[in-house]
């Protein structure tokens, strides 16, 4: 199942190969079914899946019995290494509650960006050969559960990105994709030294040889007294969490690894930007909850308050970059920095509260922030440009757009009633909960404040008021006499059409459902983070020491 769902975008994109380069709309109909046939996946591991099993890590003895779902684990590579014994690389996949969320919410963010993309004109087989390559990578990270296996779909999403920016991005698309790939090189060089330094320090309780399964990993029993990184090599383990922290931070990204985001949002296509926001992001916190923190509980423990303190950073640097953007997805951009700012909190808590909110927030700033992008997208269709001061009441004239934006803006800001909130709350109060930074949960208190205020200062100029008299787009009078929107080249429908409703409607029906009633995620969750929340728990390492 895992496998399929990981390689079939693969399939799609070999098939696609075979399709002349003039037949754009059948190119457009495989990636679509490929996505749709993702997503029914995605359903049924979730149909499938039991959420009282832990997963986190194995039983003492190296069994998976009673852990994590769906598996497959088969040799992969195997190499005489002489002196150093043998080089044992696994295909090994499987899910828990850290991953089934992302599973599902890739799925989607991946059908709703290949609507976004039924534009494209340029290159288009080219485009969707990529898009395909892309998927696959996500996905396949959220599933790996060997090192080496992550480390492989972790570099896999570079190549597509890059080139899904440099050449279908705008004006400066090749300054944001090089400033992408070299920030997100950087992290991954040292992340590869990591891995290799933490192979010779496990042992697989199951097979007695060294292994990359990061479920190994994550239990501390299973590192060898003397190795780089065995319990005894203090300084190697901080270097080795700082170095793991740096690449995942990058991803995030957190400050002051950030800047590559605001370039890479404002020059990527539409639907890469709702990619980028919606899983890509994710890949970093996730990374941080499945290797990095597992892996050095200890050094997590003592790191508390810098990982709080950089959350909060996030937070208040992203408001306040946000409120000063006059391009709408700009805006968005730096948004999206301070919402993942609440992840970073909810960690730094380590208790369930907050690393259910993260994990939750994770979730739902990937459907939200996935939603305000295709809405910005609509608009410069039709306007070509993205100036706040170039618009002004577009809710007389475009209500239905009007009352989605609304819908997606609230949610971003935390309204009660929406999924945004319910994951905030969370993150809250388990740093509240939290003695060493509840004073620094009080100032990230402040970002709720100024997200308001950008938000609905934004929402002010665009929508409401009148037609400003520099705005983009031309009114004119119909049969009626009542005034009717005009952009100059725009040739469909004003208001959004069918293919934007369908991209539209399902995450906003998301939003709502899930902040009236969070049980569904909530529910698949909880398990899995009371494991993680136990073997990051001092109680635990006392014990092993």
């Amino acid at each position: 199942m895992l496998s399929l769902i990981v390689f079939l975008p693969i399939i799609a994109g070999l098939i696609i190969l075979a399709v002349p380069s003039s037949q754009k709309q059948i190119i457009r109909i495989v990636t679509l079914l490929a996505a749709l046939v993702q997503g029914a996946l995605a359903v049924l591991i979730w149909q499938g899946y039991d959420p009282s099993l832990p997963g986190i890590t194995a039983a003492v003895d190296g069994s998976l019995d009673g852990s994590f779902q769906f598996v497959e684990r088969l040799p992969w590579i195997t190499l005489d290494l002489g002196n150093f014994g043998t080089l044992n690389i696994e295909y090994f996949m499987g899910v828990d509650g850290l991953s089934i969320t992302m599973v599902i919410l890739t799925a989607l963010i991946s059908i709703i960006a290949v609507l976004s993309s039924w534009t494209i004109q340029k290159q288009v087989k080219g485009y969707f050969i990529l898009f395909n390559l892309l998927s696959t990578a996500m996905m396949g990270c959220f599933v790996a559960l060997d090192f080496f296996l992550f480390y492989v779909f972790w570099e896999l999403m570079l190549l597509p990105m890059y080139f899904l920016i440099g050449i279908w991005g705008g004006p400066n698309r090749e300054y944001a994709a090089i400033k992408f790939f070299l920030y997100t090189l950087f992290g991954s060089v040292f992340m590869l030294l990591v891995m290799i330094g933490l192979y010779f320090s496990v042992i697989d309780p199951a097979t007695g040889n060294h292994t990359f399964s990061i479920v190994a990993m994550a239990s501390q029993e299973n590192y060898l007294p003397g190795s780089i990184f065995g319990p005894e090599s203090v300084v190697w383990r901080y270097a080795a969490f700082i170095v793991l922290f740096i690449g995942f931070a990058i991803k995030v990204p957190m400050f002051p690894f950030h800047t590559w985001l605001p370039d890479a949002h404002v020059e990527a296509p539409t639907p890469i930007s709702v990619i980028l926001a919606g899983v890509l992001l994710k890949l970093g916190t996730y990374g941080m909850m499945r290797i990095n923190f597992p892996l050095f509980p200890e050094v997590f423990q003592a790191s508390l308050y810098v990982i709080a303190v950089f959350g909060a950073i996030n937070i208040l640097y992203g408001a306040f970059c946000a409120l000063a953007q006059s391009d709408l997805k700009k805006l968005v951009a730096y948004s999206s920095i301070s919402h993942m700012g609440y992840v970073l909190l909810g960690l730094a808590a380590n208790n369930t509260e907050g690393m259910t909110g993260a994990l939750y927030q994770m979730f739902n700033h990937g459907t939200i922030t996935a939603m305000l992008f295709l809405l910005v997208g609509v608009i410069y269709d039709r306007a070509h440009t993205r100036q706040i001061d170039k618009f002004g009441g577009l809710a007389s004239y475009m209500p239905v757009y009007a009352g989605i934006v609304t819908v997606a803006w609230f949610a971003s800001l935390g309204l009660p009633g929406l999924s945004g909130f319910i994951s905030e709350v969370f993150v809250f109060v388990g740093a509240f909960s939290s003695e060493n930074i509840r004073y620094v949960a009080i100032v990230s208190a402040l970002g709720i404040l100024f997200g308001a205020v950008y938000l609905l200062w934004s929402l002010q100029r665009v929508f409401l008021g009148k037609r400003r008299p520099d705005a983009v787009y031309e009114l004119h009078k119909d049969a009626d006499g009542n005034d009717q929107i005009h952009f100059h080249d725009w040739k469909g429908k004003n208001d959004l059409d069918g293919r934007e409703l369908a991209m539209l409607v399902p995450l906003a029906v998301i939003i709502i459902f899930l902040g009236i009633y969070p049980m569904p995620v909530l529910g698949m969750i909880t398990t899995s983070i009371n494991k993680l929340v136990e073997v990051l728990s001092p109680v635990v390492m006392t014990a092993l020491n």
